[in-house]
Order: structure tokens, then sequence, then C-alpha cells
């Protein structure tokens, strides 16, 4: 499978064109057959969601995603700003398969440091998806610092980590993505952006990881770019079935 991770500079709170940056870069890293966006890509990370939501075109991200996936014959992920039914605000994690249905899961560690706890509802479960045989599972920036939450029950073979990671702790982001690789015996594909917004500044750094710790690909300075590589499922089930390390782990639930 290739798999292109779109590192863009996102626009505070204009969806449009944040939209048009990401078909920019689509059309550069061409034939993928999954594309993966940064954390809220099309708003920024908007701790007071109530303060942007007032934008045209906050909510239409999903409908972006659904006939870009359609349009290119590939599956399309990245987290957005979304207000259900109820009135909760969530960071939600769409994986968009190229015949348009899709999966969601919402942001489980909400970064209370930030505030983002204030306004946003926590996901309660954790989402595994499956496109062209491989089995990915969705988490979301502040999730990456919660192992156990992670903790591959031989249910998964990738895992997805989309990003606003701040320059400032630049050196955590590429550790712990490269720890959770290695204790999960996966791929993990880390789609981080870059530029500013209201409160931080950002290098991108985005990232794919193979299941022995070694770098893909990486992206390189702190531009806009895209970066692609192909993972082989068949080469990691041959190093799970020659050194199976997760048939070892500890068996627990965390609720």
């Amino acid at each position: 499978m290739r798999i292109s991770v779109l590192q863009t500079n996102v626009k505070w709170a204009q969806p449009k064109a944040n939209q048009e940056t990401a078909n920019q870069l689509i059309s550069k890293a061409a034939h993928s057959d999954l594309y993966v966006l940064p954390e809220m890509w099309t708003t920024g990370f908007a701790v007071k969601p109530q303060d942007i939501e007032s934008e045209d075109g906050i909510y239409d991200s999903l409908q972006w995603m659904i006939r870009a996936a359609q349009a290119g014959h590939c599956a399309i992920c990245g987290s957005v700003l979304a207000k259900t039914g109820k009135g909760e605000y969530r960071n939600r994690l769409y994986f968009v398969k190229s015949d348009g249905t899709y999966l969601h899961y919402d942001k489980h560690h909400l970064f209370t440091y930030g505030g983002e706890d204030k306004f946003y509802t926590a996901g309660s479960e954790r989402a595994v998806v499956e496109y062209m045989g491989v089995r990915f599972l969705l988490q979301v920036c502040y999730d990456l610092r919660f192992p156990l939450w992670q903790r591959n029950d031989e249910d998964y073979d990738a895992i997805i980590f989309t990003a606003n990671w701040p320059a400032s702790r630049q050196n955590v982001w590429q550790v712990l993505l490269r720890a959770r690789a290695i204790e999960n015996q996966c791929y993990v594909i880390g789609a981080n952006r870059v530029g500013k917004d209201p409160v931080c500044t950002y290098i991108g750094r985005s990232t794919i990881i193979d299941a022995k710790g070694k770098t893909l690909v990486q992206a390189r300075g702190d531009m806009e770019q895209s970066i692609t590589t192909d993972i082989d499922l068949e080469e990691l089930l041959h190093f799970r079935s020659k050194f199976p390390v997760l048939k070892d782990r500890d068996k627990f639930k965390l609720y």
C-alpha cells in the first residue's frame, strides 16, 4: 500500500483555503492509496470552537473528504472540528474510503493543558478500520502520550496519529512515535502540521515508521509538503511470526 502524509500549513478558520491546499498536495503525490492530513486540518486547533463556527464551511469537511476520496479512488484520513446533533463538539478523526463510506474516531485524551476538555466531549471507544487488507488504529495527537490506549491486541497493523504537535515538544513527538511502533509491532503514520496558530508554532516532522522503529520517510524542514512511502503487510506479518513479541503482552482491559 502506498501512503502519503500531507503536511499542511493550516490557515486559521479557513476551511476552503485548507481544502484547496490539500487538493494541491494530493495532485503532487498522485496515485497513493491513502492520504493522511493533520489534526483539525481545515480550521487549526480551535480550543474554543464557538469562536470560529460561524465561518463558512466549518462543518462541510467530511463532504469534501468523501468527494476527494471518490474522485481519487483512494482513502483520506484527517481530524476535523465536528458538532453532533446533541450540540457536543468533538475532535473527530474520519477515515473515508474510496467508495465514500467512512468510519470515525473521537479523540479520547483531550488536551487539558490547553483547555480542550472545557469545550469538547471525549470519545470513549477505540476505532480500527480495514482498508486494502491493512487494519488501521485511529488516534489523535495527545493520545500519543498514553500507550495503554494504543496497546496492540493483535487487532491492527498500523496506527495513524493525526496531530498539531508544537515545535517546543518536537523531540517528544519523534521519540513516542518510534516507541509506539516498536512496542506494538506495527507501522506508525504521524501527520503533523507546520506554521503558526494563535498559540503555537509547528515544524511538522511528519513521518512513517516501520515495526522495527526504522524511519521509512520523514518530512524535512518546516515547509508544507507531502511525503510518500509504501508499507508491506506481508513483511510485517513475517516479522511478527519470526519474533512474536505480541504473544507475550500483558492481558488486561482498560474499561
